[in-house]
């Protein structure tokens, strides 16, 4: 209803909106807007402030990434608080930086190499670390300048890198106090291995797919002692040590304790009881391969059985004999050709559908593979992290996500912590000639001399930015950065990294900070899905650029709609209609405020009186200080879908298309009225526009700036509750809109256009509605009533009467004739859902939800009766 702007006559002295274009074009104004932002050091936090501080640091994307719909997502959110927080007066830092990401670049540079016909050994690994730092430089960092596209309100003085100089000291420093605490230490234990990246991976770094593979049952032993074993990797009974059944499984009791043959080998290997086995499953007895399997590990380490390794680090076979030299799945089929031959195979399940690790950098299938590694003794670090969220120090948001955080940290194993990469942060130990092992600090000399050799492992990823909260600030120096901002407000994160990040800050913010917590809320988002609710895939061809977007609709279209997607810890689903709409959104503030401004909207001066003020005047600001109480209160819980859905139909319900609707004719009389209207228009909007900066910051910065001649809505104070409520004029405003409601819908009862005009008489004797027949007179498009009118349908609504004449204006016969018809198909319904719910025999038969569905369409056809019959009533007699 305020799409194209309409100059009043009568028009204060700000009616010229000469620096608001006729149209939003957002590429026109973000990026110059932004780069103001930065230059004039809004988004910079200082040490030195008197100001209460308030800290988020940004969960640092890889080096090697870009923004995509989940990065878009949770910046959305950080920047929201932020902003919020420093207009309410604190000194918000929101630290920006990025994550070296191990794998992930090192498999980047080598992709390069591989280019050139060469492999990083070609280099040696001192070039080769140079090259990965030339790439960082040259092409890392892609993500940074798109954050700027979104508006991250991030202090860029303070962006730090995972393996600059500062973090690194960092990590050296508490790798020895942990290796000193003998909470590091190096063991021979079951990892996920790469064989084509040829490392150790985390458990992240493994994506689970359901893959067609082989269930062989294979016949262990000879003669009477046999038994059957099921395995859907063969290739791995090389290195079986034993048979495992559960103690109580009487039909395997004669055999434990025996040796029994194993098959394509000399070797014989024993029975053993162990209650890890479910004798309800399979056979009841499952082969041991304690160097391939983390639970057979665990089964071998109880009972002191051998671990054999039996394939080196590429997946090729190790053991001597006929399968020696055959990679993995190679010596798969072979194994069980070998068997069939031999008659051992009693079943074979093919093909067989089960889950299956593959790397997430190249999709390579894992391998479980006993491997030397160094560790991190968790127990007691995760025993704090958990105490700390028990005794409340740390907040989960939502509650009810607590669960899945103990569920982790009260059951975590210990942590492997190398990486076979050359890119990271290398491990600080060095191997003396006679056996000696010497942990570094950063301010220390390593040892020198023939025979002194470092580990050439390096860091997991995790490992470094498990420190982020504290690095960032300048640990382990006591730096004021650190005093003043440390420790964090608000951890912003997807509730799928509960574990890798979230945990790990926590167990090494608290060890390093001597029990100072990280952060004092964690608040727990969802994942970005497609408008279905499907998780984004390339795989499904669904995943979208959020670029393409911002491109297409502005960066705040794209932000509003991640804003008003996100419940906490739910997941958000995200489609391009919504985006458009959040476009729309935008337009509609914007020529608002161009309408407002063109009628003297103003915030020069203070409020008038209420006693001046019309009772729509008293309204909107009594709507405008609950709406502020309400969004605050939204924002405290993390509730930034019910507080975005608060402030879009707020302004656009209440601001746009109702007071201002309800204003025009008060703009139209001018005088004093108009000048108080004026005034209050432009409280509203400079509130409203302070309200939506956080989650729409380009709109509202052009929008505000425009509106009250000030420097930047940036830095302007966050909208306080004023305390002015007036039920009154609320109530009254509420009548208003329901007889405006009530006549529209019978005029599209009726058939009438839109913008349509019929003589109409309001009888408003005895209402408060008096005062608002002009307005209501222009939004319903009801001329006055001529000598000649006669009315042909009269309206009772709240206590007033409106009487309209419609000859002329409609098909009267027509229309009786379509509603007559859609009467009889409502009567017919009814009759035979009626029919159906009498039927005894029908109901003792009928599923319920058909019989819910057939009450549902009772309860239509009998609500459509009462509304055509009522429509009918209303039409002119004749």
């Amino acid at each position: 209803m305020t799409e194209t702007p309409q100059k009043s006559p009568a028009s204060g002295p700000n009616s010229t909106p000469a620096e608001l274009p006729t149209q939003y074009a957002p590429a026109d104004v973000e990026g110059p807007l932004y780069e103001r932002w930065v230059e004039r050091g809004y988004f910079e936090a200082h040490a030195k402030s008197d100001k209460p501080a308030h800290t988020i640091v940004i969960p640092p994307p890889n080096v090697t990434g870009s923004l995509h719909l989940g990065h878009a997502f949770q910046h959305t959110l950080m920047d929201a608080l932020t902003r919020r927080k420093r207009m309410q007066g604190f000194e918000a830092l929101w630290l920006p930086g990025m994550d070296h990401a191990g794998i992930a670049t090192q498999n980047k540079v080598e992709q390069q190499l591989a280019e050139e016909g060469k492999s990083r050994h070609d280099l040696g690994r001192e070039a080769f670390v140079d090259r990965v730092w030339q790439w960082k430089e040259e092409y890392g960092g892609k993500i940074l300048g798109q954050m700027r596209r979104l508006g991250d309100g991030v202090d860029w003085s303070r962006e730090r890198f995972t393996m600059d100089e500062g973090l690194s000291k960092a990590v050296q420093t508490i790798f020895k106090r942990l290796y000193e605490d003998e909470l590091i230490y190096r063991a021979e234990r079951i990892i996920n291995w790469c064989p084509r990246c040829l490392t150790a991976i985390s458990d992240i770094e493994v994506e689970y797919q359901e893959d067609d593979g082989e269930l062989v049952s294979i016949q262990y032993g000879e003669g009477e002692e046999t038994l059957v074993v099921a395995t859907t990797r063969a290739e791995t009974m090389l290195g079986d040590t034993a048979v495992a059944v559960h103690p109580d499984d009487e039909r395997y009791a004669h055999l434990v304790g025996k040796r029994i043959k194993l098959p394509l080998t000399d070797r014989t290997i024993p029975v053993v009881a162990d209650t890890h086995v479910d004798p309800e499953f399979g056979t009841g007895a499952v082969k041991v391969t304690p160097a391939h399997d983390p639970n057979d590990f665990a089964i071998g380490q109880r009972h002191g059985l051998e671990s054999m390794t039996v394939m080196d680090e590429r997946g090729v076979i190790t053991v001597h004999g006929p399968f020696e030299g055959l990679d993995r799945f190679e010596a798969r089929s072979t194994i069980v050709a070998a068997l069939r031959e031999q008659g051992r195979i009693v079943a074979e399940k093919r093909p067989y559908t089960h889950s299956v690790g593959h790397c997430s950098r190249c999709s390579t299938t894992v391998e479980p593979r006993l491997s030397m590694q160094w560790w991190v003794k968790v127990g007691p670090l995760a025993q704090a992290a958990g105490d700390a969220v028990r005794d409340g120090r740390v907040k989960i948001h939502p509650e009810d996500m607590s669960k899945r955080y103990f569920d982790w940290v009260d059951n975590m194993h210990d942590w492997c912590i190398s990486r076979q990469l050359w890119w990271g942060h290398r491990i600080p130990v060095w191997y003396g000639p006679e056996g000696e092992v010497v942990c570094v600090g950063p301010d220390e000399e390593p040892p020198s001399g023939e025979g002194w050799t470092q580990d050439t492992d390096v860091l997991d990823t995790w490992f470094s930015s498990g420190l982020w909260p504290f690095s960032t600030l300048g640990w382990p120096e006591k730096t004021p950065d650190l005093e003043k901002f440390y420790s964090t407000d608000v951890l912003v994160t997807g509730h799928d990294i509960i574990f890798f990040w979230v945990a790990r800050m926590m167990m090494f913010g608290l060890y390093a900070m001597d029990g100072e917590v990280p952060f004092k809320t964690i608040a727990l988002t969802g994942l970005v899905r497609d408008e279905r609710g499907k998780k984004m895939s390339k795989s499904f061809g669904n995943v979208v650029d959020p670029l393409d977007w911002m491109n297409e609709y502005g960066s705040d279209a794209v932000r509003f709609t991640l804003a008003r997607g996100a419940n906490p810890g739910t997941d958000v689903p995200i489609g391009e209609d919504w985006v458009q709409a959040s476009r729309n959104f935008a337009n509609k503030i914007w020529n608002a405020t161009r309408f407002a401004l063109m009628n003297g909207a103003t915030v020069e001066g203070p409020l008038p009186d209420p006693a001046e003020m019309s009772a729509t005047d008293r309204w909107i600001l009594s709507r405008l200080n609950a709406t502020v109480v309400e969004v605050d209160a939204y924002y405290d819980d993390f509730q930034f879908a019910k507080l975005s859905d608060a402030l879009y139909h707020f302004a656009w319900d209440e601001v746009f298309d109702w007071y201002v609707e309800l204003s025009k004719t008060t703009f139209m009389g001018g005088g004093r009225a108009a000048e108080v209207s004026a005034r209050v228009l432009g409280e509203v909007l400079d509130v409203t526009l302070r309200l939506l900066h956080p989650i729409v910051p380009f709109v509202t910065e052009a929008l505000w700036t425009t509106l009250t001649g000030k420097e930047s809505v940036v830095v302007a104070d966050w909208p306080a509750d004023s305390g002015f409520r007036d039920q009154g004029a609320e109530k009254e405003i509420e009548t208003v809109q329901q007889v405006v409601t009530e006549v529209r819908r019978f005029r599209s009862d009726q058939g009438l256009q839109p913008g349509q005009r019929v003589p109409a008489q309001l009888d408003l004797a005895g209402t408060a509605l008096a005062a608002h027949e002009a307005a209501m007179r222009s939004l319903l498009r009801l001329q006055p009533a001529g000598d000649d009118f006669a009315a042909t349908a009269s309206l009772p609504v709240a206590g007033a009467t409106v009487s309209l004449d419609l000859s002329g204006a409609i098909d009267i016969e027509a229309e009786r004739k379509r509603l007559a018809k859609d009467l009889a198909a409502a009567e017919k319904e009814k009759a035979q859902a009626t029919g159906k719910l009498g039927n005894e025999a029908f109901l003792a038969k009928a599923p319920e939800k058909v019989v819910d569905k057939i009450r549902t369409r009772l309860e239509t056809a009998e609500a459509d009766i009462v509304r055509i019959t009522a429509q009918l009533e209303r039409l002119p007699k004749g």
